[in-house]
C-alpha cells in the first residue's frame, strides 16, 4: 500500500502567511517563500497553498506569487483561492502548481468540475470540502471561510465530485481547525471508504502523533496539516518543521 503523503497547508492572505482557528483569529506567521525555502531543506512530501480571501473577495491566489513559488519550491505543490474558470487553472499550471483546488466553484457549480477535469485531466483537480455542523448538528459542506453553508449531505457531495471526475478530495473539519487537538477521524473514514480516489485529512492535527493516529485509523492518502508543520507546540510558538525520515517511518508503523 502506498504510504500517504504527509502535506503542510499553508494560508495565503493578502499574500502573506497566516494560521487561523476554526477559520478565524488569523494570526500572522511570515513569508511564504520564506517558508519554502524551509520545507526545501526540510524535503517535505509536497505543499498546498489556500488563499482564504480569494472567493469572498472575487479575486483568484496570485498568479505572480504562485510563478515565485514555482521557481523556489523543490517538490511538487497545490494552490487554491477564488478558482472558478479554465483559463485561470492554466494560467497556475504554467505558473508551476501541479494541481489546481477548488472549493465554492464546486459547491455552487459542481458541472465545473466535470469541465475542469475533463480540459486537464482529473490528477490536476482537487476538490477541498470544508465541513462543519449546523444549529441542528448536522454536518453540512461550508464555503466562504465557513460562512456559506450548502444543503449537501457530505458523503453525497463527496461522490458527486467523484462522478463528475474530480481527482482527489480534501476532507477538512472546520471545527477542529487550529485547535491541534487531532483529527475528526470519523469524518475522513466515512468518506474514504466510500470514494474511489485518494483522500487527504486535514483540520486538528497538531502532533506527529496525530498524523499517526489519523492514518492508523484510516488509510488516507494524504495526512495535511497548518500547525503541525509551523508551530512547536499548542503554545504556538513559530516553528517551521516537518517529520524526519526517521519519523515519518514511525508515522507509517
Amino acid at each position: 500500500m502506498l504510504r500517504p503523503r504527509i502535506i503542510p497547508v499553508l494560508l495565503l492572505k493578502n499574500n502573506c502567511l497566516v494560521k487561523s482557528v476554526k477559520f478565524k483569529n488569523h494570526a500572522y506567521i511570515g513569508d511564504p517563500l520564506n517558508a519554502v525555502k524551509l520545507y526545501n531543506d526540510l524535503k517535505a512530501d509536497e505543499l498546498v497553498f489556500l488563499d482564504i480571501n480569494a472567493t469572498k473577495n472575487g479575486t483568484v491566489v496570485s498568479f505572480d506569487l504562485v510563478k515565485e513559488i514555482g521557481e523556489e519550491a523543490n517538490m511538487p505543490f497545490s494552490v487554491g483561492g477564488g478558482i472558478n474558470s479554465l483559463t485561470q487553472i492554466e494560467t497556475l499550471i504554467k505558473a508551476g502548481a501541479e494541481r489546481i483546488i477548488i472549493g465554492n466553484e464546486a459547491a455552487v457549480n459542481p458541472e465545473f468540475i466535470g469541465t475542469a477535469a475533463k480540459a486537464f485531466g482529473s490528477s490536476t483537480i482537487t476538490v477541498c470540502i470544508d465541513v462543519k455542523k449546523n444549529l441542528f448538528g448536522k454536518e453540512l459542506v461550508y464555503t466562504l471561510n465557513g460562512k456559506k453553508a450548502h444543503k449537501y449531505n457530505v458523503l453525497d457531495f463527496a461522490k458527486l465530485m467523484v462522478q463528475k471526475g474530480v481527482g482527489e478530495l480534501i476532507v477538512q473539519s472546520i471545527e477542529r481547525d487550529g485547535i491541534m487537538k487531532g483529527y475528526d477521524k470519523a469524518l475522513v473514514k466515512i468518506i474514504s471508504d466510500e470514494v474511489t480516489v485518494p483522500v487527504v485529512a486535514l483540520g486538528g492535527a497538531g502532533s506527529y502523533a496525530h498524523l499517526k493516529d489519523m492514518y492508523g485509523f484510516c488509510k488516507v492518502r494524504g495526512l495535511g496539516s497548518g500547525s503541525s508543520f509551523i508551530y512547536q507546540s499548542e503554545m504556538k510558538g513559530v516553528l517551521i518543521n516537518y517529520p524526519t525520515p526517521q519519523e515519518k517511518i514511525t508515522i507509517y508503523e
